[in-house]
C-alpha cells in the first residue's frame, strides 16, 4: 500500500512540471508592456504578465501564432516556440505584422 502510494506521488510530481510547460509552448516578449492581461488571437489564448505573453500549442505553425500575437501586442524583442527562439530575420518578418 505505501509503495502504491509512493508510485502515484511520484507520478502526480512528474504531471505537474508537464502540465506548467504545455501552458507556455508559446513565449513572446514585447517590446513594450502589453496593454491587456489576456488576448485571443485565432485559437491561440495568451496571458501576459511582466512583460511576457504566454500561451499553449496551437495546430498553427509558429511565425505565425508569432504574427497574430504581434499584431495584438506590437513588436516583439523575442519570441520562441518549444523552446526555440525564432531567428533575426523570422523575427524580423513576424514584427513586420505588428500594430
Amino acid at each position: 500500500m505505501i509503495r502504491l502510494l509512493s508510485v502515484a506521488a511520484a507520478a502526480l510530481a512528474f504531471a505537474a512540471p508537464a502540465a506548467a510547460q504545455s501552458s507556455r509552448f508559446y513565449v513572446a516578449t514585447p517590446a513594450a508592456a502589453p496593454a491587456q492581461a489576456s488576448y485571443v488571437t485565432r485559437n491561440t489564448a495568451w496571458s501576459c504578465s511582466g512583460g511576457v505573453c504566454v500561451a499553449q500549442k496551437a495546430a498553427d505553425r509558429p511565425q505565425f501564432v508569432c504574427e497574430r500575437i504581434a499584431k495584438s501586442v506590437g513588436k516583439l524583442e523575442a519570441f520562441t516556440a518549444g523552446g526555440e527562439a525564432l531567428d533575426a530575420d523570422a523575427l524580423a518578418k513576424c514584427n513586420a505584422k505588428a500594430k
